[in-house]
């Protein structure tokens, strides 16, 4: 197998990473990805923007806008950080859609909240403000400055027994919203982006896509509505994992042996094969697919969670600007 064909192998739900990966194979920029990156003290903003039928099928992405924030220092728990990446992320997001003051939102959590590490999704509804029951049946408690925001965590396949696709369509047909909002978890290419890179995409979403499960996309296409996803990687890989230690191997014993030594001949043997199958194969017994997660997972999703909730919130409601939006939680 070639490189190219091997590294395009990788799962990834993050634009930036499959332009870099695929960029890092070609030795150039890729026809039809505009790519923009802005540096605002310790988070680095990049907007990916795919514009032809051909790069969509090189990158593996659809057409369309993806806006990526990353800062590693939320793995830290920094709190300032976490609210600067907030109000940052809410900046991002209005750059991807126009509301008005009536503009109706629908926000799906997808994911297992079973699950921790896919449990993304049902956290950020649990902290949103919902208004659109407040607004049709006793407007004045909110006053100006509040759109109708309404959420959903409709569950996974398993549990359900309904494609979550499904169960959106109907809701859509019911409420009528103008904007729908799917948020969920995201697997990433590699480690340092777990829990502190956060990707919106104006392409819809895919759920379980990153771990190779996937079920009918959520997109205006099948929806009928425009469709944001907003998604945090929280696992990685394991045959990622080892594709990258063969590679640091096997530049370690490169600095240290030289080429002439039979261990790096070994090695660079495999790494010339289809090492990413070898490994596939010796984690087959335990299931084959191994997705890593850090040992934290509970408190990482739980602030990210709280951090994308309080940017969509910000987003919604003009007011929240002006007011403290904890007093309007439920």
């Amino acid at each position: 197998m070639t490189d190219k064909k091997r590294s395009s192998s990788i799962r990834t739900d993050l634009a930036i990473e499959a332009h870099q990966m695929l960029v890092g194979e070609v030795r150039r920029e890729i026809p039809g990805v505009m790519v923009e990156t802005e540096t605002m003290g310790e988070i680095e903003v990049s907007r990916v923007e795919i514009t032809t039928p051909e790069a969509e099928e090189q990158l593996g992405k659809k057409q369309g806008k993806y806006i990526t924030l990353e800062a590693p220092g939320l793995r830290q728990k920094n709190t300032e950080l976490q609210e600067l990446v907030s109000q940052q992320f809410t900046k991002e997001f209005l750059r991807m859609v126009e509301l008005s003051e009536e503009t109706t939102v629908l926000v799906v959590g997808l994911g297992n909240w079973n699950v921790t590490p896919d449990a993304l999704g049902p956290r950020v509804v649990k902290d949103l403000l919902v208004t659109r029951h407040i607004l049709t049946l006793q407007p004045e408690t909110l006053g100006e400055g509040f759109r109708p925001v309404c959420a959903i965590a409709p569950g996974v396949l398993g549990i359900t027994g309904v494609e979550t696709s499904e169960i959106i369509q109907g809701l859509v047909q019911k409420v009528k919203p103008d904007l729908l909002i799917a948020v969920d978890a995201l697997a990433a290419r590699s480690l340092s982006r777990l829990h502190t890179t956060i990707q919106i995409a104006n392409t819809g979403i895919t759920p379980g896509s990153g771990v190779g499960n996937k079920r009918l996309s959520i997109s205006q296409e099948t929806i009928g509505i425009p469709v944001l996803a907003v998604g945090v990687p929280t696992v990685v890989d394991a045959v990622t994992i080892a594709d990258d230690l063969t590679a640091h191997l096997l530049e370690a014993i490169m600095q240290e042996a030289g080429s002439e030594s039979p261990v790096y001949k070994v090695v660079q043997s495999i790494a010339e094969g289809d090492r990413r199958a070898v490994m596939s194969e010796v984690l087959e017994p335990y299931g084959g697919r191994l997705m890593v997660t850090p040992k934290e997972i509970d408190t990482l999703v739980e602030d990210v969670a709280r951090l994308l909730a309080g940017g969509i919130n910000a987003a919604m409601h003009p007011a929240i600007g002006r007011d403290e939006a904890g007093k309007y939680l439920h």
